[in-house]
């Protein structure tokens, strides 16, 4: 595929990066030439340098041989005008970061108007993973699938859990049968484990399970499940503003720590329901004053990393509440991730991980189509729904017999409203949704499982 990317910040070298390693041909964007000329250093791209909303800028960078412009600057107003000229210039498929409230508010109107094949929030699906965690205490990541029916939830194995020790066959036996654990990170090392496999204290493991085995599951090996009632919420940005409307929602009890007075007088208008309080929330006292050692869970979104990494260290030390942090710069995640400050979101990540979603359906075979894509344990693997079109060599044969390629487990089938926990003996079908885990990155269609 053809793709522009207009903008050439973190986002947009992260998505040059994915998207050129997937034998896409990338044309990047931007004013910045320090940045564009590091970015065809190290990354297999073109570069224009330039104004992305220049009719003669955009002809220069071949959009009317484009199949997709991508436009991730830091500025919606540019965004938006950019896919507009491309739309018009070579009538490609366009994806448009918009990230002011008010905009996104009436983004229906936007997306029609514009012809936008697609509008990303960072912020507000930042907010939606973070409650998604905050519904699961104990899980590390939560990933849905099968619009929320399947569940795909990691944790790590803690002291005296029945777990350490136990096979997965053991598991599958004593535990649940209907729990499928599908990946296990251990040292540092991410593999798809067999039946033989051995569970271990320390071991982060990934399994799939519907949504109302979840607690069943949680009880049965000694997890964490009682329900999440107040949280603290350090800083009080955008992220914090579409979190705190979702945890309203939810009853939840929302206590609100933002420096800038007038940024909380904003939001005690915004979100009557919160408790905001004008401190800075690296000062102990005032964590300790507000009680921060009986939250249930602390989420530091301040606009600096590392007063987010310190304030989760800190909550892990006083507290057992759950911690999740907010990174902006993901370059040190192999160190962050052996740090005590529980679950790490990273917005430009997750945004690079849905615009790669889109990428990924477009590219895809008539035979199936990407559904859902979630980048996981640090990009070391990936979790894919697949949509079943048509027939294919993988709805010939029972899985059993399917060559399927080392490091790929078919995790779950979706059929008639059923979910199965596939085994051996099943057939993949027309009109089936396949959940697949990897750590082969780059599948692009069902049939990219099979070894030739």
């Amino acid at each position: 595929m053809n793709i522009i990317i207009v903008g050439c910040g973190k986002v947009g070298y992260a998505l040059a990066r994915e998207l050129s390693n997937e034998k896409n041909d990338i044309c990047i964007i931007d004013r910045d030439n320090t940045a564009l000329q590091n970015a065809v250093n190290i990354l297999d791209v073109q570069a224009v340098c330039g104004d992305g909303t220049s009719y003669k800028m955009l002809l220069e960078a071949d959009v009317q041989d484009a199949d997709l412009l991508i436009a991730v600057t830091d500025k919606d107003e540019i965004n938006l005008l950019c896919c507009l000229m491309a739309k018009k210039a070579g009538n490609c498929q366009t994806i448009a970061r918009v990230r002011n409230p008010q905009y996104y508010e009436e983004i229906s109107y936007i997306k029609e108007e514009l012809g936008l094949s697609m509008a990303i929030n960072p912020e507000r699906i930042a907010a939606f993973e973070i409650a998604r965690l905050i519904h699961f205490p104990s899980a590390i990541e939560v990933d849905t699938f099968y619009k929320g029916r399947v569940n795909l939830i990691s944790l790590t194995i803690g002291e005296d859990s029945i777990l350490d020790g136990m096979s997965l066959i053991e598991f599958s036996k004593n535990v649940s049968g209907n729990v499928l654990i599908c990946m296990v990170r251990r040292d540092g090392k991410v593999e798809i484990p067999n039946g033989s496999f051995v569970l271990r204290k320390g071991d982060t493991f990934s399994c799939i399970l519907k949504f109302k085995d979840s607690y069943d599951f949680f009880n049965k090996v000694g997890v964490n499940t009682r329900p999440i009632k107040n949280v603290m919420v350090c800083g009080g940005g955008t992220v914090a503003y579409y979190l705190c409307l979702e945890l309203v929602k939810a009853k939840i009890d929302v206590k609100i720590i933002e420096a800038d007075e007038a940024r909380c007088a904003e939001l005690s208008e915004l979100i009557p329901e919160a408790i905001v309080i004008h401190a800075d929330a690296t000062d102990k006292r005032i964590l300790l004053e507000e009680g921060i050692e009986n939250a249930d869970a602390v989420v530091t979104l301040t606009s600096i990393d590392e007063e987010n990494i310190l304030l989760s260290m800190y909550t892990h030390h006083i507290s057992k509440a759950k911690s999740i942090t907010k990174i902006n710069k993901i370059e040190f995640e192999e160190v962050i991730r052996e740090l005590p400050i529980g679950s790490v979101i990273a917005p430009k990540q997750i945004t690079s991980q849905y615009i790669l979603k889109y990428v990924r359906s477009m590219q895809n075979s008539k035979g199936s189509n990407v559904e859902t894509l979630y980048k996981m344990f640090g990009n070391e693997a990936e979790a894919l729904e697949f949509l079943i079109k048509s027939d294919s060599k993988i709805t010939k044969k029972t899985l059993e017999k399917l060559n399927i390629k080392p490091n790929v487990i078919v995790a779950a089938i979706y059929r008639n409203n059923q979910i199965i926990t596939p085994s051996g003996k099943d057939i993949i079908q027309k009109g089936d949704s396949v959940i697949v885990i990897t750590t082969n990155t780059g599948l692009g269609s069902i049939d990219d499982i099979i070894a030739e």
